[in-house]
């Protein structure tokens, strides 16, 4: 068991370079099952869910080999070099997977059950074998995602799928075909399915009501790359004409904005300073918005753009929506923003059900935090007290962190397994940028 011990006072000055995107390197993975021979993606952070799905892959048949950060070495926990620059090779990995002709059919239970983004091998699967079998997900615990918009879509596309002992399994005689297909939900993960899935169909499917998350686009991109025939990469609505074959491709994952928005947020709460290399505004435009709205001062550059907050946060209210609304995964970080802020706030969640769950764990820093379904309205406190908090999913426990920059005293955040899911090497990088955060190891107890 570990644990991240944060001592709150310090601002964030400096660099952090942003990685690859883990909403989108797990699909591209799962695209890489389209292709016998070597696909290899960069820009590949180096979190935990990359890890799994590389094992999923394994199961699969496939080899998958990485090439980590570069040279340079993370600061360590005796170096925070504050107002530094994040260890060079922060913007990822190199990983080359290895796809053989006749790639496996049934994804690993237990692998795919720690990880929903795995239940994106089954387009791909069904679509290039003709069969796949893929264990019900599992992943953070923010509300019911059902996978009725994938099956459905799936169905249209000519394959059958059922549910036996746990085991989502879908199956074609034949080639999948074309077909028209309107999403109930623009469900991110239903999208990238089907579109992974009618790539190799027979025909034009089109994909209406489709999610337009920048992710989606990156694999528009790879999938173009491959051979795929896809218009609309970017809108609501996407063609694809099927094609017999892809092949294998070299692809840079597009950079994490959620990542990117988590850092930008950070800089704003702690009154700090942060060049965000690699960060893309256009990605981000309602998020950098609201952080302006908030006190923050942005300045878009080239390379990235950069995040200075001079006094305490105004306070904003927020409606998440899907993109290019503004991100439900940026939910907890707004929320320990707006803890902070001048005044009352109201914050609207349209996305997942559970995801309020994080703010019990932020009442426990001295929030002052009321839900009402959908809604929460936070009036600030004079102050944040630090004390001991577990976080409950990827997002929850970025924004533990963050309240805990700004807390009085020590915080002290359990499950931090759920953040490395998400974010690669986050207590380097945070110290980087001059905050005393480390990462302790619990003794076992016999």
């Amino acid at each position: 068991m570990e644990r991240f011990v944060v001592t709150g006072g310090t601002r964030l000055v400096g660099e952090v370079a942003v990685p690859g995107a883990k909403n989108s390197v797990l699909k591209l993975m799962a695209a890489s099952l389209l292709a016998a021979g070597r696909t290899t993606l960069t820009a590949v952070p180096d979190i935990l869910d990359v890890t799994v799905m590389a094992d999923v892959l394994t199961g699969l048949g496939a080899t998958v080999q990485r090439a980590p950060r570069s040279q340079g070495a993370a600061p360590s926990q005796g170096d925070p070099r504050p107002g530094g620059v994040a260890a060079p090779g922060a913007a990822g990995d190199r990983l080359c997977i290895d796809i053989p002709q006749d790639a496996g059919g049934a994804a690993d239970g237990d692998l795919v059950r720690r990880i929903r983004a795995s239940v994106a091998v089954l387009g791909p699967l069904v679509a290039r074998r003709g069969e796949a079998r893929v264990a019900l997900p599992g992943g953070d615990a923010i509300g019911s995602r059902a996978l009725d918009i994938h099956i459905h879509g799936l169905t249209q596309l000519g394959a059958v799928v059922d549910v036996e002992d746990g085991i989502l399994v879908a199956r074609s005689d034949g080639r999948l075909q074309g077909t028209s297909i309107w999403l109930d939900f623009p469900s991110v993960g239903a999208t990238e399915n089907l579109l992974m899935a009618a790539v190799l169909a027979k025909g034009t499917t089109v994909i209406d009501n489709a999610a337009r998350e920048p992710e989606i686009a990156d694999l528009c991109a790879m999938l173009a790359a491959m051979g795929a025939r896809i218009g609309g990469a970017g809108s609501s609505t996407l063609v694809i004409d099927g094609v017999d074959e892809l092949s294998a491709v070299e692809h840079e994952t597009v950079p994490d904005r959620i990542v990117a928005g988590t850092y930008a947020v950070g800089a704003l709460m702690t009154c700090g300073d942060v060049m965000i290399r690699g960060g893309r505004a256009g990605n981000l435009t309602i998020v950098l918005e609201k952080l302006v709205e908030a006190g923050a001062q942005v300045d878009v550059r080239d390379d990235g753009f950069r995040v200075v907050g001079r006094e305490r946060p105004r306070s904003i209210d927020v409606v998440t929506l899907p993109y290019p609304g503004f991100p439900t995964d940026l939910l907890p970080q707004v929320i320990a923003l707006e803890a902070i802020s001048s005044g009352t706030s109201l914050i609207t969640e349209n996305v997942f059900d559970s995801r309020f769950v994080f703010c019990r764990e932020l009442h426990k820093l001295g929030a002052d935090l009321r839900t009402d379904g959908h809604h929460v309205v936070v009036r600030p406190p004079a102050k944040l007290t630090g004390g001991r908090v577990t976080a409950s999913d990827v997002r929850a426990g970025a924004g533990l962190v963050l309240a805990g920059l700004v807390a009085e005293g020590v915080t002290e955040v359990t499950e931090v397994h759920h953040i490395d899911r998400g974010y690669a090497h986050f207590v380097e990088d945070l110290r980087a940028l001059g905050a005393d955060i480390s990462r302790v190891q619990d003794r076992a107890v016999a």
